[in-house]
């Protein structure tokens, strides 16, 4: 009985790490997901502003 309940034990002190790094690697893909998505909105921004330079108005328009 003993031997089950120190083997129960270790399970569950095994189980309370795992839920810790589950957690914690949750976070970082948050955290992750955050900084794509800053990025992508970086990106389409310089993106917009070089077409816009690129796209001179004819000269009956100035």
């Amino acid at each position: 009985m003993e031997k089950l309940e120190s083997h129960l034990a270790h399970l569950e002190h095994q189980v309370e790490q795992l839920n810790g790094v589950i957690i914690e690697q949750g976070r970082l893909l948050d955290r992750l997901k955050k900084e794509v998505q800053r990025q992508s909105t970086a990106m389409q921004t310089m993106e917009l502003e070089r077409v816009k330079s690129n796209n001179q108005k004819p000269p009956h328009y100035q």
